[in-house]
């Protein structure tokens, strides 16, 4: 799947929005930026504890440096290195959704140690 420069800045900024509004207890925007299919599978509240037990790292990360783009199952995905409040280094792997009204969500996370290799 090619993405264009122009996608990228818009991941991007969508990634950014989501981690603004996990750092200020926003969970009704967080959840907003999530996929459709995600919304409908689980609820926010329920969502929202999931990510805050599994994926820490990125809800409150002491440093995050995105450092480009991949494929995850063929979907489109910002990869970026996070230090958590521990000061530990993961790679975080930002999974996004295209719509059918051409806007971008967030369709999951993985969370990988930083020698794995991604896809």
């Amino acid at each position: 799947m090619y993405i264009s420069e122009n996608d990228k800045v818009i991941i991007r900024q969508l990634v950014e929005k989501q981690l603004h509004a996990f750092q200020q207890n926003d969970e009704a925007t967080a959840f907003a930026l999530m996929s459709p299919s995600i919304q409908e599978k689980i609820s926010q509240r329920d969502l929202i504890k999931k990510i805050r037990s599994k994926y820490s790292a990125i809800v409150r990360p002491r440093s995050i440096m995105f450092q480009g783009f991949t494929l995850v199952d063929n979907y489109p995905a910002l990869v970026s290195m996070v230090m958590d409040r521990k000061g530990e280094l993961a790679q975080a792997v930002f999974v996004v959704q295209h719509q059918p009204d051409y806007s971008w969500r967030i369709h999951g996370y993985e969370l990988l140690s930083i020698d794995k290799k991604i896809v």
